[in-house]
């Protein structure tokens, strides 16, 4: 399943070519990092308007991959 290409790109000029979601410059990294806080999705999109549920399950499945 890498239909969560969709939702992720890497750019060598946003934050140094980290995994990012894409149109924003919150990196995978910083979405598991919520994630492993305790962070629930609905939390993460009320901090966070410009993420969607199907970004943080494509962070998961790329992180997963």
């Amino acid at each position: 399943m890498e239909k969560f290409r969709a939702y992720i790109s890497i750019n060598p000029n946003i934050r140094f070519g980290k995994p990012c979601i894409k149109n924003t410059r919150i990196s995978v990294g910083d979405v598991l990092g919520w994630l492993a806080a305790g962070m629930t999705n609905e939390e993460i999109i009320e901090d966070f308007p410009e993420l969607s549920v199907e970004a943080i399950r494509a962070a998961l499945a790329f992180a997963a991959n």
